[in-house]
């Protein structure tokens, strides 16, 4: 199992390397899901790369954010670059960036990031349908899930190991954003989970600030399931964290064990929000899970002796080589050097002489082979063959020897020979003219009626659940000529899909034919059940690649991502018809940890809970399928008074998103924007289409 370590720096590349990591992740340029880490220059890259591989270390580039089809240019070159130093994989979450690189620098691994938020085998799959070599599974994921996914998936598979754990699935979280304008996608991410909040208009608990991750007391269990690699959390933290956090996974795992009590310790004393936490993999979920970091003196002597395990040039790591030297008389001596990738550096020199006194001995020999101090390469084994009789000086041994050496480490820096293509954006397609249809979506079935249904809208998505416990409903909508669309949970795992599955064949028993997904594991699996597929905002959808891979995946619309402006909205090349969300309750998280239960004990789902924050904001909380929790934006959006604005930005559908909404509502919402009535919420946002997202 690989070990995976981050590093926001060039000393934390060091401290990764020298503490035995087997791989190191970085971001460099402004498109990576770190962008206030310290990062890279083009030129440390290339050096971090070569340190990297000179140790046999591997290296991974970050570009894992949703990109405009302004910044796709650049991304291009950053990958033309990175593949052009030997950087071994880069880590995507934007599917307009994969089919970028698979056409720009197509010899280069694609792995598929967390934010991806791929949560199921069919994820996995449609990852690997893609040309990805590995994905980076969900953090909430329990053990027999994960276990599940990687005897059966076709592609690598890495877990994280240590670190600091999101309250929202990763890829869906929209509260940085939206609150603050600062985006979790774009690499920009706040961190608000970590503030305090409440309920009954106390701010004073702090129930979205999970402890860190630790894998450890896992180890060979995630090894015997099959994880190619165990990841380390931490490109924001500083390099004596990075070398302390590895040091302990890296010896651990060489040695066969778990790491010790005092091991823990330490890691606690490294970083920790009052303690860890392994609730997720356990299945232990609970209020457990929860801690913040407490103000704590520096622990100044761990540092110190962290820094010492790779600062003035020390050499901790020694990559094994085999040497082999060849004495016999009339010939020049000859030695090598062979790494365990089978690169092999055979170096000549001087004619060995008779000898007058004390001979050559095979021994002599093969001892001064093994004499690599200084280097970063620690000789395993050493075979010398030594025709009798013979004299050649030890500083001609000594001198093939640091040749040979020299020569390998030079052929492990040098980066692979690869395919560059220039980026072809490709054709583009002109906007529609006609303004948007309305299309509606509702949590209840409940929220569909008569007053609702006379207005004729262009299509309502009705939740796989509803629909199959309310073919009333479905019946209501047919008959007053109204399509439905079944809307599939935003998360749903393998151990929840045979629920779904049941709930999808129902509904395709009604007349449903058409399924609107928000993960890659629900498009695939939708398709699979026959339904023509539409893809939801969880899909981030953020510049016209990711429009033309869609339809390339045949499905038949998109939504585009409420984080966009709508210029850029605008400027998209629509390949397929393009919907946005036009009002409603925007969703901040999607929580695996049901805060609700937390706080009281009981599951309250079916009731509004407010969550208040410092400044007096309530958000509902709502009851997610499969148990979990949906946090809505405090204010509704609304943009019923600025048509003007959104009407010729070139879209199919305009979509009235209803949440907390009762029928009355529903029905005067829709109503409003069809210019016929005159609701207004009491308090509103325009959410980020007219604002700049970081």
């Amino acid at each position: 199992m690989e070990l995976l370590a981050p590093a926001g720096s060039m000393e934390a590349v060091t401290a990764a390397v020298q503490n035995g990591a087997d791989a190191v992740y970085f971001g460099y340029g402004d498109f990576n899901a770190r962008r206030g880490a310290k990062n890279f220059s083009r030129e440390e890259a290339a050096a971090a790369v070569s340190y990297c591989h000179l140790r046999g270390c591997k290296v991974n580039l970050t570009l894992n954010t949703l990109l405009t089809d302004r910044e796709l240019p650049g991304a291009a070159e950053i990958a033309a670059h990175a593949s052009g130093i030997g950087i071994d994989a880069v880590i995507v979450q934007d599917l307009g960036v994969v089919r970028m690189l698979r056409q720009s620098v197509p010899d280069l691994p694609i792995h598929g990031s967390t934010q991806m938020s791929i949560h199921s085998l069919d994820g996995v799959k449609l990852c690997a349908d893609l040309g990805m070599t590995r994905v980076v599974l969900g953090r909430e994921l329990s053990w027999d899930q994960i276990a599940s996914i990687c005897q059966n998936s076709p592609i690598e598979i890495e877990v994280f190991g240590h670190g600091a754990l999101c309250m929202c699935w990763s890829g869906q979280c929209f509260f940085s954003s939206v609150i603050g304008g600062r985006s979790g996608n774009r690499g920009m991410c706040a961190q608000p989970c970590r503030l305090n909040y409440g309920w009954n208009g106390r701010a004073d608990q702090y129930p979205l600030s999970l402890k860190d991750l630790s894998m450890a007391g896992h180890l060979k269990q995630l090894q015997d399931m099959g994880v190619a690699c165990l990841k380390l959390e931490g490109r924001m933290k500083r390099p004596e964290y990075v070398a302390i956090v590895t040091g302990i996974y890296a010896k651990a795992l060489k040695e066969g064990r778990e790491p010790t009590l005092e091991e823990l310790d330490i890691l606690k004393q490294a970083f920790s929000r009052q303690g860890f936490t392994d609730g997720y993999f356990t299945g232990k979920k609970g209020p457990d899970m929860f801690g913040t970091r407490q103000e704590e003196k520096e622990p100044r002597e761990l540092y110190a002796q962290a820094r010492a395990t790779y600062e003035k040039g020390v050499e901790n790591r020694k990559d094994p080589v085999r040497m082999f030297a060849l004495i016999q008389p009339g010939q020049p001596a000859q030695v090598a050097a062979e790494d365990r990738e089978g690169r092999l550096a055979r170096v000549e020199g001087p004619v060995p002489e008779a000898a007058k006194n004390v001979p050559l001995t095979r021994e002599k020999v093969e001892g001064q082979l093994q004499r690599t101090g200084g280097t970063p390469f620690g000789c395993e084994k050493a075979v010398a063959r030594v025709e009798e009789g013979l004299s050649l000086p030890l500083s001609v041994l000594n001198d093939l020897r640091r040749r040979a050496l020299d020569d390998l480490a030079r052929q492990r820096q040098t980066p692979p020979q690869r395919r560059r293509e220039p980026f072809q954006p490709g054709v583009r397609y002109d906007n529609q003219k006609e303004p948007p249809l309305f299309t509606l979506s509702v949590r209840t079935a409940g929220q569909i009626s008569g007053d609702l249904l006379k207005f004729k809208p262009a299509l309502i998505y009705l939740p796989a659940g509803e629909g199959a416990a309310h073919p009333e409903a479905v019946e209501r909508c047919r008959k007053a000529g109204v399509p439905v669309a079944v809307s599939l949970p935003r998360i749903c795992t393998d151990r929840e899909l045979p629920q779904l599955e049941r709930d999808l064949i129902a509904l395709r028993e009604m007349g449903v034919t058409e399924a609107l997904a928000g993960t890659w594991g629900g498009v695939r699996r939708a398709q699979q059940l026959g339904f023509a597929v539409r893809g939801d905002y969880g899909l981030g959808v953020y510049n016209s690649q990711t429009m033309k891979e869609l339809k390339r995946l045949s499905l038949i619309s998109a939504t585009v991502s409420f984080e966009m402006k709508f210029p850029q909205i605008r400027d998209l090349s629509k390949t397929i018809p393009t919907e946005f969300i036009a009002y409603g309750r925007l969703p901040l998280m999607i929580t695996e940890n049901c805060i609700i239960y937390n706080h009281c004990s009981r599951h309250t789902c079916d009731n509004v809970n407010l969550l208040t924050d410092r400044k007096g904001e309530r958000f509902p909380v709502v009851k997610a399928w499969g148990c979990r929790n949906e946090i809505l934006n405090s204010k509704k959006l609304f943009l019923a008074d600025k048509q003007k604005d959104w009407q010729k930005l070139g879209l199919w559908g305009a979509r009235l998103m209803f949440t907390t909404e009762n029928a009355l509502e529903c029905a005067q919402v829709l109503e409003r924007y069809l210019n016929l009535g005159k609701y207004q919420p009491n308090d509103f946002t325009r959410g980020l289409y007219y604002r700049d997202v970081e």
